[in-house]
C-alpha cells in the first residue's frame, strides 16, 4: 500500500469492559461502532464500508442501517481486525469506498447470543489432532512452547515474568480488567492449566468489544480527532493445524508478515517507538519479539526479564520498547479475539492519550495471531503526516 495514504479517524470500545451480561454479541458490535462513529463525527449513513469478524458484514450492516460499496468478512482468528486494516486501506487507495467502519464484538464470558466452540469432526483438526485430545487453546498452544523451552532453555519463570510484567502496564490503565500487583511466585503458584500454562500465563475471559473508521489521508484532518497514519501493513498465514507448523521455535506466518510491514513502512526496528503483541498466552511476546526482528532467536526471554520492555518502577525509568502498554490479553481483556484491543492502544498511543502513554512516540506497531500460529497480521501506525 501507498504510505500514510490511509489514516484512522474514528478509534473506540464498547461502554463496558470485563462482565456485561445484558449485552449480546451483535449489540457489543453496535455499541463499539456507535463509539467510533461519534469520535469521528460520523453516522451511519457516512460509511460506506463495512468490515468484521465473528458475525457477519451482511449482518452488521443491515444492524447499523449501512449500504455499503465494500464489505469484508475475512475471517481468520484474533488478527482477522489487522487484516481488515490491511484490506480497508487497499479499498480506499483503490476509490472502492471513501469510509471504513470495522468492528469487533465478543460476549466471551457471558456468551449472550455467541456460537459454539465446537471443531467440525471432518475438518483437518477434527480428524488428525482432536482424537488425540488436542482440543483448546492451553492444549494446543502447549506443543510450540515446549519445543522452544528445550531448544532455548526457556524456563516456567520466563513465562511467568512476561505475566508480571503486563500486569505492572495494567496498574496504569483504569479500564484494565485485573490491576493487582502480582510476582513470579505468584504466577507460578496459580492453578495448572496444561503444562506449562498456569492461569495467570493464559489470557482473560470477558465480554466487549472495539471500532475502527478509516478514510483517505486527504480527508483525516476534516475529523475531529488527530489523525493517526497507516505507515506500513502485512498479514500471511501457515496451518490451521499447530501440529503442522514448519518450526515450533517460530512463526511462518509472524516472519512474513511482519517483515511485508516493515518492507512497505521502510522503517528500521530502531525506528519503533511501541510494540503491541497479541498475548492470548504468554509464550506469545517471545516469538513475536524474535520473529518480528526485535531479538535473536531464543534472546526475548532475557530482553524482557532484563525489562526493557517494562514501564517505570521504582523511580526507575521505563524500558526502550514498551510492549503491551494496555496490560495485554493477559491483564487488561480478552474477548477471544483480542487483535482488535491492540489496534485500539496503539491507536492511543499515537494520538496521545493512552492511560500509560510513551512520551514522544511517533511509530506504533500491533502485531496479531491468528488461531494456533495459523495467521498474522502486522499493522505500522505513525502520527506524524510524512515520515
Amino acid at each position: 500500500m501507498k504510505k500514510n495514504s490511509v489514516a484512522v479517524v474514528g478509534a473506540a470500545e464498547t461502554t463496558k469492559m470485563g462482565k456485561i451480561p445484558d449485552v449480546s454479541v451483535i449489540g457489543l458490535h453496535a455499541d463499539a461502532a456507535l463509539n467510533a462513529m461519534k469520535d469521528a463525527g460520523l453516522k451511519p449513513s457516512d460509511i460506506d464500508g463495512v468490515a468484521t469478524a465473528g458475525i457477519s458484514p451482511v449482518e452488521l450492516a443491515h444492524y447499523l442501517g449501512i449500504t455499503p460499496t465494500y464489505a469484508d468478512g475475512t475471517s481468520v482468528g484474533g488478527c482477522s481486525f489487522m487484516l481488515h486494516v490491511r484490506h480497508a486501506a487497499a479499498a480506499i487507495n483503490e476509490g472502492l469506498c471513501k469510509t471504513v467502519l470495522i468492528t469487533h464484538g465478543e460476549s466471551g464470558r457471558s456468551r449472550v447470543g455467541a456460537g459454539a466452540f465446537a471443531r467440525a469432526p471432518s475438518s483437518l483438526m477434527g480428524q488428525f489432532e482432536m482424537p488425540f485430545g488436542v482440543t483448546s487453546p492451553p492444549t494446543m498452544f502447549t506443543i510450540p512452547v515446549l519445543r522452544y523451552m528445550k531448544t532455548y532453555g526457556a524456563t516456567e519463570e520466563d513465562l511467568a515474568t512476561v505475566s508480571v510484567i503486563q500486569r505492572e502496564w495494567a496498574a496504569l490503565n483504569p479500564r484494565a480488567s485485573f490491576k493487582d500487583p502480582i510476582t513470579v511466585d505468584d504466577v507460578l503458584n496459580s492453578p495448572m492449566i496444561a503444562w506449562p500454562f498456569r492461569m495467570l500465563m493464559c489470557c482473560l475471559v470477558t465480554d466487549g468489544g472495539g471500532a475502527l473508521i478509516l478514510t483517505s489521508a486527504d480527508r483525516a484532518k476534516d475529523f475531529p480527532q488527530k489523525p493517526v497514519y497507516i505507515l506500513g501493513t502485512g498479514e500471511s498465514v501457515e496451518t490451521p493445524m499447530v501440529s503442522q507448523m514448519e518450526d515450533f521455535t517460530s512463526s511462518k506466518a509472524f516472519r512474513v508478515s511482519g517483515k511485508k510491514a516493515f518492507e512497505e513502512s521502510g522503517i528500521k526496528h530502531s525506528d519503533v517507538d511501541h510494540l503491541m503483541i497479541y498475548d492470548a498466552f504468554a509464550h506469545l511476546p517471545l516469538y513475536g519479539l524474535e520473529d518480528l526482528g526485535f531479538c535473536k532467536p531464543g534472546e526475548a526471554k532475557d530482553f524482557i526479564r532484563e525489562r526493557n520492555t517494562a514501564p517505570p518502577k521504582d523511580g526507575k525509568p521505563g524500558g526502550k520498547l514498551p510492549l503491551n502498554t494496555n496490560g495485554g490479553g493477559l491483564s487488561y481483556m480478552h474477548s477471544g479475539m483480542y487483535g482488535m484491543y491492540a489496534l485500539q492502544e496503539s491507536v492511543r498511543q499515537m494520538r496521545g492519550i493512552a492511560p500509560a502513554q510513551v512520551e514522544g512516540a511517533k511509530i506504533s506497531i500491533a502485531h496479531g495471531v491468528g488461531g494456533m500460529f495459523a495467521a498474522s497480521g502486522t499493522i505500522v501506525f505513525t502520527n506524524e503526516e510524512k515520515l
